[in-house]
Order: structure tokens, then sequence, then C-alpha cells
């Protein structure tokens, strides 16, 4: 039988699951560094696959998949692990964190924007200022940062594209969060992590399998190993299970809401792990963004007809 939480514990996953991401996203130049980027995608879906061996047993009570639920299953991988592994990795390296944190500040007005045409929901004025919030803030934020603090800034026509490969990461988070709305209904979030993860594995085999058979793997460091593992769980198990744990109990385009703490906890990890400096300015736009959520999660004080509206 699958647990259903709470509204607020509904929230709290969204958060945990959107921080995660945007930490590992941090984390991963590292591993960038040492790994080929499809030897990378294909070891992080090993490590989930084997991680949620127990996850893929069908559980007694459930239904049948019809034709458009595997279809569903397999977009949501394609476009939410396998695209966006490349285009987020991929863009990452070529442009600039504060051109990237501009571009991922378009998330949630991105899934508002889907949701409100794919799954019908009724996007309130609440939800629609919880947005400008996110990207009043994450704009303050990335525009706080110093443009001359990296030395190994990319070319200005390799951060053009890069830029663009950051747009196709925001598209394809933004389609996965509204895919995932629709498989909620009808699989737990174990099932959905554990059948996704496994299209991902499968789609990054031919390209990972190559790399690996020519890969020196003995002139990989502990510490790159042990990231790569917190890497794997994190991307594969983790922050999906928390995702559609939390697309359970809150709609599409609300839930888009929380996909500001993506750059945000990305920056919060620069300054705890890698030692950056956080200005005023950029503690406002972390106030001005988690005034974003507040508005969107806060308790309404009108009828219940208005809230079972807004869920639609």
């Amino acid at each position: 039988m699958s647990f259903t939480p709470s509204r607020p514990m509904g929230y709290a996953c969204l958060i945990l699951s959107m921080s995660l991401v945007g930490a590992y996203v941090a984390l991963s130049k590292p591993l960038v560094a040492a790994l080929p980027m499809f030897l990378l995608a294909w070891l992080r879906f090993g490590i989930g696959a084997i991680a949620m061996l127990r996850w893929m047993k069908k559980p007694p009570g459930e239904q049948a998949l019809s034709p458009q639920s595997r279809w569903l299953l397999f977009l949501e991988s394609f476009l939410g692990n396998f695209l966006f592994s490349i285009c987020m990795i991929t863009g990452v390296s070529m442009t600039s964190a504060v051109s990237a944190g501009v571009i991922m500040s378009a998330i949630p007005a991105v899934v508002a924007l889907m949701s409100w045409i794919f799954l019908k929901e009724r996007i309130g004025a609440r939800v629609w200022g919880a947005i400008a919030c996110g990207v009043l803030g994450i704009g303050m934020l990335s525009l706080a940062k110093n443009p001359h603090a990296a030395s190994g800034v990319a070319a200005p026509h390799d951060a053009w594209i890069g830029n663009l490969f950051v747009f196709g990461a925001v598209l394809c988070e933004a389609a996965y969060a509204v895919i995932g709305k629709k498989l909620t209904s009808v699989l737990s979030p174990k099932r959905i992590s554990a059948i996704i993860n496994l299209w991902g594995l499968l789609l990054m085999t031919p390209m990972g399998l190559y790399l690996a058979l020519q890969f020196d793997f003995g002139a990989v460091s502990i510490d790159i190993w042990a990231l790569l593992l917190f890497y794997g769980l994190a991307a594969s198990v983790w922050t999906v299970w928390l995702w559609m744990t939390g697309l359970k109990v809150v709609p599409a385009g609300r839930a888009g809401v929380f996909t500001v703490m993506l750059p945000i906890s990305t920056a919060i990890v620069g300054v705890v792990a890698l030692g950056e400096s956080l200005s005023w300015l950029q503690a406002s736009a972390f106030a001005v963004a988690l005034a974003g959520m507040l508005l969107a999660t806060a308790p309404t004080r009108s009828a219940p007809t208005l809230n079972q509206r807004e869920r639609s």
C-alpha cells in the first residue's frame, strides 16, 4: 500500500529534493574533471540500479500499466534523467556559474506554464507571486557573484552554446515535474524511481560501456569514488523518491516553486564546501526566494472550496 504524505510533509520532500539536486550539481565539478561525462552518468545509474533492486518488484496491489503510462515512464527518464544530465553537465562546463544561475531561475515559471498547458492546473495569484519572488531572488543571487572570480571562464562562443545547454536542462526539469505528477496517480514513488533509473541505465549503457573499456579506473582517487557514491545515490535514488513523494499531494505548478532551491543550494554548497564568500546582496537574494516559497506554502484563511479549486 502506497504511503501518502501530508501537505506540509510533501512541501518538505520537495525542498529537500531540490536542495540535494543543487548540492550534487555543485559537487559534480570534480567528478567531471576525473571521469568522462557519459561514463560518469552510466556509473550513476548503475549505483542507483543496485540501490533500488528491491523497488523494481511489482507490489501485489499495483494495476497493470497502460501504454500511455509506459510511454510517460520512458519520457520521464529520457527527459529528466538522460537529457537533463547531458545538458546540465555540458552546460555548466561551458558557461559561467553566473549565466547558469540566471537561466535556472526560469524553472519555476516554466513548470507553472507546462502544468497549466498539459495538466490544466489553475495557477493562482499567490503561486505566480511566489514564482516572481524566486526569479527575482535567483537573479539577484547570480548578479551578486563576481564575474571575474573564476579564472577558467569559457570563451564567449563556448559560453553561448553552454547557455543553450543549460536552458535545455531547464526544459527537461520542467517536463520532469509535469510528467511526474501524472505518474504519481498510477505508481508509487519507489516504483517510479526504480523504473526511470533503469531506463536511464539502458540509455547510457552503449556510451558508458564503450568508455569504461578504455578508462584507467586505477587512476581515480578514493575521494572521487566516495563523491561518486554520493552523487549516484542522491541523483538516482534520494532526489527522485523525495520529488515523487511530494508530487503525490502538491500540484505540479505549485511544486515548481520549490525548484528555486536548486540554484540556491548550489550557491550554499559553494560557500560552505568550496570557501566562497557570501555578500549582503546574496543574502538578500536568499531571503526573497525563500519568501516566495512561504507565499506559496502558507495556509490560506479562505474557505475550503477555494483550496479545493487551487488543488484542481
